[in-house]
This record gives structure tokens, sequence and C-alpha cells, in this order.
């Protein structure tokens, strides 16, 4: 499956702000965003933003959610075609159905520190669904769904050192964590108020309403 390899926050720069794609870094004073001297779109012309036109920044924002959640193109406009399939609004229903992702459920569970090492996870094989295997990150979550990291995972030194990390980051109310037992289920389908991630889903709307 092609995947984005390049330099994380690379695209941080391209977008002015944090994506959160780095983990324990995007904390720290090491972070380029923090830098006003590297916080700056990359390339020879990154010191000179220029005003967006409407398809700029409507492009831009899509382009955002794409890289906080992980999301190729092609998937990202299955994902939008759907959302506009189901009833409800078309921008929600997006977020929603990125939210639902089991790799993005298991970095909100705490279990991951960045979505790239949520879906690490997943793909290594360290998780059950319901009891089953399931080493697919894109793995559409339902309502009273169970995640749990393998038995003979939970006592990795991975994962105390990533708790160690995700000690203080809240889980969304649509969530219930026992952190303790490295175990989670989706209690709810999450309300816009619930997601938390910076996107103007209106402006994808547009974008691919044109």
């Amino acid at each position: 499956m092609a995947r984005y390899i390049g330099p994380v926050c690379r695209l941080c720069r391209r977008e002015g702000e944090k994506l959160f794609l780095k983990g324990e870094k995007c904390s720290k004073s090491c972070c380029p965003i923090t830098n006003p001297k590297r916080a700056v779109a990359p390339g020879q012309h990154g010191t000179s933003r220029r005003k967006l036109s409407e398809y700029g920044l409507q492009l831009r924002e899509k382009q955002k959610a794409k890289r906080i959640y992980g999301v190729l193109e092609a998937q990202f406009a299955n994902y939008f075609a759907e959302a506009e399939r189901i009833k409800g609004v078309a921008g929600e229903n997006l977020l929603r159905i990125l939210e639902m992702r089991l790799d993005n459920v298991v970095y909100r569970l705490g279990y991951g520190r960045s979505r790239t090492e949520a879906r690490q996870v997943v793909r290594h094989g360290l998780l059950r669904v319901n009891g089953k295997n399931v080493n697919i990150p894109s793995y559409a979550l339902r309502v009273g769904d169970v995640v749990e990291v393998k038995a003979r995972s939970k006592t990795e030194q991975r994962f105390k050192d990533i708790l160690d990390v995700t000690a203080s980051r809240i889980v969304p109310e649509w969530l219930s964590a026992e952190r303790e037992n490295l175990r989670g289920a989706v209690s709810a389908i999450p309300n816009r108020e619930q997601i938390d991630t910076n996107v103007h889903e209106t402006l994808i709307v547009e974008l691919y309403s044109k």
C-alpha cells in the first residue's frame, strides 16, 4: 500500500500549524512550528506566503485533513463519496468516518503517541477487535466494538513507554478506555463537538462540490 514516508514536520510547515504527526516531539520546543525561523512553508519560496484564492483555501483544508489522518487521495475521495451517501451533513459524516478508523481510535485511546505509531501497532498485528485479530488500519469500527492489545504484547516495554507519554491525553467521550488493561471500546458515534480536529469540513465539501 502506498504511503507518505517523507519528513512529517515538513507537512506541518506547509500547512502553517501543528498537525501532531510526530507524537512526543510536537509538544517540545524542538518542534519547527514553535521556531519563528523555521515555521515557514518548505521550499525556496516558503517565506513569501501569498494570499490564497477561494479554491486554494479549500484545497489546503482537504490536504490538511488527509495529512492529519494519514489518508491518501483516492481513499479520501472514497470516504467523501461515502459521507455524501449517508443521511446527514456530508462534512460531519466525513469526519466521523475518519474518526472511526481503527488506527485513529487506537491513537485516541492513547495506545499510540501519534497516528503513525498507532497505524504501526495495528499493522504489526498487536491488536484484537472483538476478540479477533485485525491488522488493517482503515478498518471501520462500529458502536460496541472492543479494541484490545494482545495479552502477550501488554507487558512489552513499547507500550509502557507509550502510556508514559500519553498519560495526560484526554480520551474522547465517545470512547471508553481501560488504560491499565490496554483495552477500549466505542461507546457512541462521535458528534462534531466531540471531534477536536482543527479542520473546516465545509471547505472540503465546497471543493468536492465544484
